[in-house]
């Protein structure tokens, strides 16, 4: 009985373990390519726009595919949908390393977009599932964290490809990546399926179980168009700031390219990793007694982190735009470490992976956009400090929109109490 009860409390955390390296080979595998332009561009004879396809045919594929993603997960079961597309998006990171054309490529790249879309939603309902109650926060965080270690990493595909070539990190790792999907078939298990109901699901449960009455279903909820208007905000600030923050530095403060891209994602993911900690904890002990604890802590995060991140856009000292980096990072920790735990208190156990895969279609299409659009303003004269400035006043409305938010407890299971 002591065994059972010990392997009950373990397992939740050994499927955050299990599925943190698979976040991790999620964005390390996507960022590879970018850190190894030059070795690319010169074997296909590519221009800076060719180059510049094959992450947009990535983003566009993957965005578009992602509530599809999250569809299945739901409607299939959480694992078989990860170890799909765990092994999918290997194979195609091996097929990288081997690709001949920049067509083939461009192809490569779409599916793996299409692959890679599948597990973000799949993954945190899953996780969601097995930590129903006070680490709930703290376990998404967890597994964030995942993505941003291997956002930070990708950058050693530069010297992956000056030592061996750039074709052997995408084989190496595709490799990695297929042998670990066999390890998820035989350890990763499904949660067990929620029995209670109460009477505010009704509604969820006879509905519909397929693409068209699960999006009518989750647009009915005036909470989850809130929900997505503010994702849209953070889609568009999160992608502007992947995008240009390198540029950003190297002129404001005059750094030169290798210490504006080391200086771009590292002190911002120091913050998130910090972030989803202190986040996921102060979240969950907060939602313990308070079932608005977690939308709360999310408003305080970018509450304080939006205006440091227009203080980065204005102060001519880099000191001070190294610690709004930072908190700016923390605030976003804050974010990631709860979205999915609020999704949950909104929408039912049935819907939320479909849910968040439209959250992320719809932030990283508007994202992508904003990205072009940057370059657009750039290109007009409008520097970079007031692009960012604008977008910290954006990021601090939408995050209090989340006020008008109402958390209604539809299912026992996803409460925190």
């Amino acid at each position: 009985m002591t065994d059972n009860k010990t392997n009950t409390a373990v397992y939740p955390w050994v499927i955050v373990a299990m599925l943190w390296v698979v976040a991790f080979l999620n964005y390390f595998d996507r960022i590879l390519i970018t850190s190894m332009r030059d070795p690319i561009v010169s074997e296909f004879h590519l221009t800076d726009a060719q180059f510049g396809l094959l992450t947009s045919a990535f983003l566009w594929s993957y965005g578009i595919l992602s509530p599809l993603g999250g569809f299945f997960a739901d409607k299939y079961g959480r694992k078989a949908v990860i170890v799909f597309s765990v092994a999918v998006w290997s194979a195609v990171t091996i097929w990288t390393g081997f690709v001949g054309s920049f067509h083939e490529m461009v192809a490569a790249r779409v599916i793996m977009g299409i692959s890679e879309a599948c597990y973000i939603p799949a993954a945190l309902a899953l996780i969601t599932e097995y930590h129903r109650g006070r680490t709930r926060s703290l376990a998404t965080g967890l597994h964030m964290s995942g993505l941003y270690t291997g956002l930070a990493l990708g950058g050693l595909g530069g010297y992956i490809a000056e030592l061996w070539g750039w074709r052997y990190g995408f084989q190496v790792f595709g490799l990695f990546g297929i042998l670990y999907s066999v390890v998820l078939l035989f350890f990763l298990k499904n949660a067990e399926p929620v029995t209670e109901t109460s009477p505010e699901e009704a509604r969820f449960i006879e509905a519909p179980n397929n693409i068209f009455g699960s999006f009518k279903m989750l647009f009915s909820l005036p909470s989850f168009r809130i929900l997505l208007f503010y994702f849209c905000a953070l889609g568009i600030v999160n992608w502007l700031v992947y995008g240009w923050l390198p540029t950003f530095l190297k002129e404001h403060f005059h750094l030169s390219m290798g210490e504006a891209g080391i200086s771009a994602t590292g002190y911002v993911q120091v913050g998130s990793f910090i972030g989803v900690v202190i986040g996921g904890l102060l979240a969950d002990r907060w939602a313990s007694f308070n079932s608005r604890g977690r939308l709360y802590t999310v408003i305080i995060g970018f509450t304080i982190g939006a205006p440091f991140l227009f203080l980065m856009a204005s102060t001519p000292v880099f000191a001070i735009g190294i610690v709004a980096m930072i908190i700016y990072g923390l605030s976003r920790g804050f974010n990631d470490a709860n979205l999915m735990p609020i999704l949950c208190q909104l929408v039912n156990n049935r819907y939320i992976a479909t849910g968040y895969g439209f959250l992320n279609f719809l932030s990283t299409i508007v994202g992508g956009i904003m990205v072009y659009v940057g370059g657009m303003l750039k290109d007009a004269h409008v520097e970079l400090s007031i692009v960012y400035q604008v977008s910290a006043v954006l990021m601090l409305l939408a995050t209090w929109s989340l006020f008008m938010i109402k958390i209604k407890n539809l299912n026992p299971a996803n409460v925190s109490a």
